[in-house]
């Protein structure tokens, strides 16, 4: 089981509402435990088969995804690019307040620069762009929580 897998297994989790999810496999024992001690404890192996997947989907998705062009404002938009997040959690802009932020509107970025980290229990991961364009627009305010797939930047790549 690499690391993206592991990533996958959070979001489920978190996506599930179970408190507890316990996976053991021939060579790997995991156990994720979300929520408060007051919480009724819940334990669920997890199998990825087709049939959880219209439930709670378990995708395995790269550090950022490009999406097709954005659907709002079709005719204004459809040279863009929507940067989606990648997994559940806490939208930041700076890696900490102190500090300036990753991109700004009117930045142009280069595959590999770092947009945002979005915090999932208790992770930062930083996201990455794999697109070469100009931010048009950053469509979450900083520091509110996203969801797995949630629109965050739109980029012109010409």
């Amino acid at each position: 089981m690499d690391i993206k897998e592991i990533q996958n297994l959070i979001k489920f989790v978190a996506k599930s509402g179970a408190s507890e999810v316990k996976l053991e496999m021939e060579d790997i024992k995991i156990t994720i435990k979300t929520g408060g001690e007051d919480r009724l404890e819940t334990t669920t192996i997890v199998q990825q088969h087709p049939g959880m997947v219209a439930s709670a989907p378990v995708v395995q998705t790269p550090a950022v995804e490009a999406a097709e062009p954005a659907s709002v404002n079709a005719k204004e938009d459809d040279n863009l690019i929507t940067v989606k997040s990648p997994i559940i959690g806490t939208f930041y802009r700076k890696p900490a307040p102190d500090k300036p932020t990753f991109a700004e509107v009117g930045q142009e970025i280069s595959e590999g620069d770092v947009l945002c980290v979005i915090e999932a229990m208790k992770l930062f991961n930083e996201i990455e762009s794999e697109v070469r364009g100009k931010i048009v627009k950053i469509l979450v305010d900083d520091s509110t929580p996203v969801e797995f797939d949630q629109p965050l930047f739109l980029v012109d790549p010409s």
